[in-house]
């Protein structure tokens, strides 16, 4: 599998902060953040599946455009998986005719550019020799991590999306063989420690603490990170790391596994 970071700020601004947005191959997508705005129109055109860990405008901003800009230029629909709970969020204030088109009617409910799928957490969804399941997490909505697995290697990449302390998180990720890459958010400092409590994300050293519950030792790729805070996170998980492999991901960087 090959997956290329379209964007990981927890923010805009200028030419290099994009948030989040995984393409997976060239047909899927994990969350749809301002990155793709980068991808050209035949590019956005081949994207079959988009799996939402959550809610939140950071995460779903671009999924209305796709479908707006390429949603003629496709012969079936496009897929977004989604809890039960997130699908409602979305199509109650987003897809509501008001705010954006409900393009599961457009053109027509026989025949749209939008269907949902709904997702369940620990259950596995198989397109082609890729496995995706939905992981547990702990946000301020309704949110789900996922877990990718290349079924002919076995080898796996870990995405937490938005989340805090997460007990259930750890225990399922202990469970997975061949864990290449876990991406995991911090996007505060620790001078905002209290916010990054209430905002349920992590902060470094809420991570660091998070992470002595991880048994293997995959490289660790730290995402989510506020704009202009970026340094001083990147510093403090470096202080706390140990023997951890953790780097700050990068907006444009490929992993392959």
């Amino acid at each position: 599998m090959r997956v290329e970071i379209l964007g990981c700020s927890g923010g805009i601004g200028g030419n290099t902060l994009r948030t989040t947005s995984l393409l997976v191959d060239s047909d899927i997508l994990i969350d749809a953040g301002t990155g793709v705005n980068d991808l050209p129109l035949q590019a956005l055109a081949a994207i079959d599946h988009v799996f939402i860990t959550h809610s939140h405008l950071d995460h779903i901003a671009c999924l209305p455009f796709i479908l707006d800009s390429v949603g003629d230029q496709r012969n079936t629909p496009l897929t977004m998986h989604a809890t039960q709970a997130t699908q409602d969020i979305i199509r109650k204030h987003i897809f509501n005719w008001q705010i954006w088109p409900d393009f599961s009617e457009i053109p027509s409910p026989e025949n749209p550019f939008l269907r949902f799928n709904t997702i369940e957490v620990g259950k596995s969804l198989l397109i082609g020799e890729r496995s995706i399941t939905a992981l547990p997490a702990n946000h301020t909505v309704p949110a789900v991590g996922y877990h990718l697995e290349d079924l002919r290697s076995n080898a796996s990449l870990v995405f937490s999306g938005d989340t805090t302390s997460c007990d259930a998180l750890w225990e399922t990720v202990n469970a997975i063989d061949k864990l290449r890459y876990l991406i995991v958010e911090a996007a505060f400092p620790d001078s905002e420690r209290e916010l990054a409590k209430l905002s349920k994300h992590f902060c470094p050293s809420l991570l660091l603490d998070d992470l002595t519950k991880l048994k293997s030792n995959p490289e660790i790729l730290v995402t989510h990170a506020k704009p202009g805070l970026f340094n001083q996170i990147e510093k403090e998980l470096l202080q706390g790391a140990g023997t951890r492999n953790i780097k700050m991901l990068m907006a444009e960087s490929v992993l392959n596994f």
